[in-house]
């Protein structure tokens, strides 16, 4: 039997792209999911509920949306 493999949801593959250093702008999110701008401004509105999310221009103008990683754990020594 093949070994099936499953499938990543929508959603889990748009925070992969917010999790980018460079992020990812609303036409690549619409361009990946096949969402409509409306639906993918709503998910990134979720997204702000879990994460912070950094709202940022590019050197070409385009406004790109990344998710502000974790600040590394300090330990005590």
């Amino acid at each position: 039997m093949a070994k099936q493999v499953k499938k990543q949801s929508k959603s889990a593959s748009v925070t992969k792209m917010l999790a980018r250093g460079s992020g990812a702008t609303v036409a690549e999110i619409m361009k990946l999911t096949g969402w409509k701008e409306h639906s993918c401004r709503a998910f990134l509105t979720g997204v702000r509920k879990t994460s912070k999310l950094l709202k940022e221009q590019r050197p070409d103008g385009k406004t790109a949306y990344r998710i502000e990683a974790a600040p590394a754990e300090v330990t005590a020594e």
